[in-house]
């Protein structure tokens, strides 16, 4: 039985820009369109300041360069790298979306221009109350004060908050049209009253040819990202950087063009101005929440990589040999094997790579409640990959593998014992408040005790026929268990073995750490255990990781990047190291001196390279 999201004419695949059969791998390159907006580096904008550029990151030694107009070609990929591809930090002037007359495309709507006047001085004066890291040329200055000296490691001044009240999202039309909201339970009349508060402040600031960005008000931040024909807004009090909300918005951005492509929605609004956009959105609202549950957690998003699976590489190599695709399959893309919400293995086309959020975005829409819960053997979903293509979508045929039995004994595909009357294209039920309860706890492991063991494959396409891509899946499914893969997989999962402990490495004082491999694109880290077995606590040290990323990486108006930066509070001592071949972030105890913390880096970077083979996705076949 198939099982696919409610289709409209707005939400079929574009089969014209999907890729075409009988052309060769290499020409799976994306299309020239206008790049999705970067969710890794964003130009900071503060009103009267120009844009601050930030140093571009160094690009690992074969990573995949995209087709460009002028003849420019992809670099070659080896098998063992190039599975990923690097964000580099680069700085975009005019993001996607907001090209051209962006200004024009808002009414003034804020009374007289008295009145607007008015307003727009006492947002100002509102603005300038409060020093955030969006004011450059203040910013910039108490990094020279304290630069005089240049020292190795740079101490940041961070003072986290006691309270986490859940962050607010809002999306809205630029007409002032209410799209999305992440509160469940929000008054209808305060949200009409603060979306049109939302939308007259965007547009007195565009009309003078200027954006807003960011305002604070006390220890509450207000973030806005403008990506005409849609505006978002995140409301936060947990003291983290601008650039951290603004990236979840980014991604939030992202997870609708999934739905809803950039060139479905530009003729849209082309067409009709107040179109409402939560027509179709409504049976989309599901992934939505999904997200905004795996962006509070999940740190391989917030540094642009991939979490995958920690697995006996053996194992590994053995089950992604069974998913190369037949010969007999044309237009195939990806085939991925995930579990606990992260990557066993991948198949690629040679020469071609994919991108983080893609995959991230991917993995959030087949994990969330309305699909994984789903009584349907199987999903044939059309899904757009932004990065891949943000103008077309391309077919997604997901199916969890039945859970082994502890026999090595084929298992038959639940396709084939329930066939479905049209496997193409399947109702999508709707959401249920089970469904939404299940996406608040939608926790990636290694926050959460435990996690699901069910292994889905994906087999993500173009124009594949859809019979000979779900045939070729339940072969697959019936040889993985019958080489008892899938049993030996499960039992690893079920067993703990796809997880470790801080106390596996055995150095002394050290609580947590983030270790980022910059030429896989891809983290690995521990579970989170005593004193972060509390969520406000995991939220503290997430937050103290985010703040370092944002500072080694210049993402919030930093004059320069430092290799070396380091926070002390009352409850732990967090450092964060980037180097060419890796990032590292780690906490430990507040009494232990910076040498401590130096030679707990090192000693943290010697067992990554021992247990690399496990930790990470490096020779994935290609096809």
């Amino acid at each position: 039985m198939s099982h696919t999201p409610r289709s409209s004419p707005s939400r079929l695949p574009s089969r014209s820009s999907t890729p075409v059969p009988g052309r060769s791998p290499s020409r799976l390159a994306p299309p020239l369109v206008r790049p999705a907006p970067s969710v890794s580096s964003l130009r900071v904008y503060s009103h009267g300041s120009s844009a601050v550029h930030s140093p571009s990151s160094i690009s690992p030694p074969g990573a995949a360069t995209p087709k460009r107009e002028g003849g420019e070609t992809s670099s070659t990929h080896s098998v063992t790298e190039g599975i990923l591809i690097q964000e580099p930090d680069v700085e975009v002037e005019i993001m996607d979306g907001e090209q051209g007359n962006a200004s024009g495309q808002v009414d003034s709507r804020a009374g007289d221009e008295e009145s607007k006047k008015n307003l727009r001085d006492q947002l100002r004066r509102t603005l300038s109350k409060k020093e955030s890291f969006t004011d450059v040329s203040k910013f910039r200055q108490r990094h020279r004060e304290k630069t005089a000296m240049t020292q190795e490691m740079q101490d940041i001044s961070h003072t986290p908050v006691e309270r986490y009240p859940p962050r607010q999202y809002f999306v809205l039309t630029d007409a002032g049209k209410p799209v999305f909201i992440s509160d469940r339970d929000a008054n209808s009349d305060g949200v009409t009253s603060m979306i049109g508060v939302v939308q007259a402040l965007v547009s007195i600031f565009l009309d003078d040819g200027d954006k807003l960005r960011c305002i604070n008000a006390g220890s509450t931040r207000i973030v806005f990202l403008l990506r005409p024909p849609l505006y978002y807004v995140c409301v936060s009090a947990w003291g983290e950087p601008e650039s951290v909300t603004r990236f979840h918005l980014e991604y939030l951005h992202l997870q609708i063009l999934s739905v809803v492509s950039a060139e479905q929605l530009r003729r849209m609004f082309e067409q009709r101005r107040n179109f409402d956009l939560r027509r179709l959105l409504g049976g989309a609202e599901p992934f939505l929440h999904s997200l905004l549950a795996r962006l509070e957690w999940d740190l391989a998003m917030s540094t642009s990589s991939l979490h995958c699976l920690k697995l006996d590489p053996v194992l590994r190599k053995s089950v992604a040999d069974i998913l190369v695709p037949a010969s007999k399959i044309k237009d195939m893309l990806y085939v991925i094997l995930v579990a606990q919400g992260r990557i066993i293995t991948l198949v690629r086309p040679r020469k071609h790579s994919i991108h983080p959020s893609d995959l991230h975005i991917l993995v959030n829409t087949i994990h969330s409640p309305s699909i994984i819960n789903s009584s349907a053997a199987a999903s044939w979903l059309p899904v757009c990959l932004p990065k891949f293509n943000s103008s077309a979508f391309v077919n997604a045929y997901v199916t969890f593998l039945p859970r082994s039995n502890g026999q090595d004994t084929p298992q038959v595909p639940a396709s084939l014992q329930e066939p479905a009357e049209n496997p193409v294209h399947a109702e999508l039920e709707a959401p249920s408040q089970s469904d939404d309860a299940s996406s608040r706890e939608s926790l990636p492991v290694g926050i959460s005790s435990g996690g699901p063991t069910d292994v889905g494959l994906v087999c993500v396409s173009g124009n594949a026929d859809f019979e000979a891509v779900r045939g070729w899946c339940d072969t697959v499914s019936q040889r993985l268990a019958r080489d008892g893969l899938l049993r030996t997989l499960s039992n690893a999962i079920a067993q703990g073995e796809t997880e470790y402990s801080v106390s596996d490495l055995g150095v002394p004082g050290l609580r947590h750490f983030v270790y980022k491999s910059r030429s896989h694109v891809q983290i690995t880290m521990p579970l989170f255990e005593d004193p972060y077995d509390n969520e406000d606590e995991k939220r503290r040290l997430i937050t103290l990781y985010q703040t370092l990323f944002d500072a080694i990486h210049a993402k919030s108006g930093q004059e320069r990047t430092l290799k070396l930066q380091y926070i002390r509070t009352g409850q732990e001592s967090v450092m964060g190291w980037i180097t060419q071949p890796f990032e590292l972030y780690l906490a430990l105890s507040p009494h232990l001196p910076k040498s401590v913390a130096v030679g707990a880096a090192n000693a943290i970077a010697r067992w990554v390279q021992k247990e690399e083979k496990r930790l990470f996705l490096r020779d994935a076949p290609v096809f």
